[in-house]
């Protein structure tokens, strides 16, 4: 069984940045692609970013590009979220998961992933 822990939320003034970190349990870790998705209150799942299982191979939501950065650290078992430039409309809760599946994770979608994380809390401030 797969677990993701995630880690990392907080309260943040626009403009501030964070890093949110996912702990993934198991020894497959390189097996799986990676994403991170939020949910603001009120509104649907979102798909933020995604990496491929090397690493080179990464994928934005227009919102964030150029503003969030997504790497993985497959020798940590750790996927991370580098968000810079926060806005307001940022807040979420951030969620990350894990897909054994090719094809999914250039889709943006969040059908087809195996695994899901709790979230974490992200709050920025205006």
């Amino acid at each position: 069984q797969v677990q993701l822990v995630e880690s990392g939320g907080g309260l943040v003034q626009a403009g501030g940045s964070l890093r949110l970190s996912c702990a993934v349990s198991g020894r497959t870790f390189g097996t799986y692609a990676m994403a991170w998705f939020r949910q603001a209150p009120g509104k649907e799942r979102e798909f933020v970013a995604a990496i491929s299982r090397s690493g080179v191979g990464t994928y934005y939501a227009d919102s964030v590009k150029g503003r969030f950065t997504i790497s993985r650290d497959n020798a940590k078992n750790a996927v991370y979220l580098q968000m810079n430039s926060l806005k307001p409309e940022d807040t979420a809760v951030y969620c990350c998961a894990a897909t054994a599946k090719f094809g999914i994770i250039g889709t943006g979608r969040s059908l087809g992933y195996d695994y899901w994380g709790k979230g974490t809390q992200v709050t920025v401030s205006s």
